[in-house]
Formats: C-alpha cells, sequence, structure tokens
C-alpha cells in the first residue's frame, strides 16, 4: 500500500546524472510502486537539483531490507570518520 508521504531534505552535495555531475540541492523518499524495480512497492529516493531541469535528478528504488541496509552503512561509515570530517570543503 502507498503511503502517499513524501519526505522532502534539503541536501548539500553532488550526485552524477545521465549528462554528467550536477550540483545536488534536493531530496525526497517515498514508499510507491516502483517504476523498474521488479517489486510491488520500494522505498523511492530522488536526488535533484530542480534549478537544473529534469536531467539533473537521480533516481533509486530500493527493497525495504536494502534501504534499511543502506540506512545502517551510512551511519557506519560516519561514525568511523571524524565529526564533521564529511562537512569541511576540500581545498580549491
Amino acid at each position: 500500500m502507498c503511503t502517499y508521504q513524501t519526505i522532502k531534505v534539503a541536501l548539500d552535495g553532488a550526485a552524477k546524472g545521465a549528462n554528467g555531475w550536477f550540483t545536488l540541492t534536493d531530496g525526497a523518499v517515498y514508499v510507491d510502486h516502483p517504476y523498474h524495480a521488479c517489486r510491488e512497492h520500494t522505498v523511492n529516493i530522488d536526488f535533484t537539483n530542480p534549478g537544473d531541469g529534469p536531467s539533473a535528478r537521480v533516481a533509486v528504488e530500493l527493497t525495504e531490507e536494502g534501504a534499511l541496509a543502506l540506512v545502517e552503512a551510512i551511519q557506519q561509515a560516519l561514525s568511523a570518520a571524524p565529526p564533521g570530517l564529511a562537512s569541511r570543503r576540500g581545498a580549491a
């Protein structure tokens, strides 16, 4: 059953789409019917930059188990790094 709830989040990063790399500004997470995955429902994650148009989008469709494993992996990776390391800007 679809929840019709979309959780939106502001993001600061980069993603690689069909036209190459773009600045990432927005994310959306929702449970719905997938477009491509062979499942009845999936956890769908859209990474976008609306200012760059429809080509600035990367979509992910995950099983519930896959989504939970991804959350855990992100938490483990962040826990293993010094606090704030992933927020620091690189040298120009």
